[in-house]
C-alpha cells in the first residue's frame, strides 16, 4: 500500500462568486472533520464575498486565487492543484461558473483546474431562483451531468434578493455525502 493510498483524500474546493460563498467556511470545517484535506481555489470575483485569508486559515493550506501569486511553484499552479485533487468540488457554483465549466472555458484558476483534472467533479449550484430555472442554466447542468459531474441540487430557502425560493445552496451534510460518493465511483476518466 502506497503513502497516497493511506493519506487523507484531497478535496479541491472551487469557490465562485455567489453570496453563498460564506458557506465555504463551514464546508471546509465539515470536510476536514470528515477526514479530508482541503485545498481552495477561488474565482476572481469570489473575493468580494469571502477573503482568501479566511479560507486559508480554515483549510490550513494556501488558497490559490490567480496564476500569478504563487511564489515557489515550479509547475503551473492550476496543473499542480488539479493533479493533487482526489475530487473537485465547486461550492458554491454560480450561474457563471456553471456556464464556463459546461462549455470548457478556462479563463481563471478554478476553471483551468477543472479541465486539468481527471478527478470526480461535484457541483453545488447556488443562485437566484430565476437564474437557476433559466433554460440556459438547466442546459448547462445537464451538459455537466452528461460529462460525469455530480450535481448537488439547491434547496428551497431564503434568497437574498427575494424572500424564499429554489436556489439556496444545499446543506453541507448533502455536499459531504456527494463528495464521499463521488470518491467511491472514481475518476471521470474511469466512468
Amino acid at each position: 500500500m502506497s503513502a497516497k493510498d493511506t493519506a487523507p483524500k484531497t478535496v479541491l474546493l472551487g469557490v465562485s462568486a455567489s453570496i453563498a460563498a460564506y458557506r465555504a467556511c463551514e464546508l471546509i470545517t465539515d470536510l476536514r472533520e470528515a477526514g479530508y484535506r482541503v485545498r481552495v481555489a477561488m474565482t476572481r470575483d469570489a473575493h468580494h464575498f469571502v477573503t482568501p485569508l479566511t479560507l486559508q486559515s480554515l483549510a490550513a493550506t494556501p488558497v490559490v486565487s490567480d496564476f500569478f501569486s504563487t511564489e515557489g511553484h515550479v509547475k503551473p499552479v492550476h496543473i499542480e492543484i488539479a493533479q493533487e485533487a482526489d475530487v473537485v468540488l465547486i461550492a458554491p457554483a454560480s450561474a457563471d461558473i456553471l456556464a464556463r465549466l459546461a462549455h470548457g472555458m478556462a479563463d481563471d484558476v478554478v476553471s483551468c483546474a477543472v479541465l486539468a483534472s481527471s478527478a470526480p467533479l461535484v457541483v453545488v449550484p447556488a443562485m437566484n431562483e430565476k437564474m437557476y430555472d433559466n433554460p440556459f442554466t438547466q442546459e448547462n447542468l445537464e451538459r455537466l451531468k452528461k460529462h460525469g459531474a455530480t450535481i448537488v441540487p439547491p434547496v428551497h430557502g431564503h434568497m437574498v434578493c427575494s424572500g424564499m425560493g429554489m436556489g439556496h445552496i444545499a446543506e453541507n451534510q448533502a455536499i459531504v455525502a456527494a463528495v464521499r460518493q463521488a470518491l467511491a465511483r472514481g475518476s471521470r476518466k474511469e466512468r
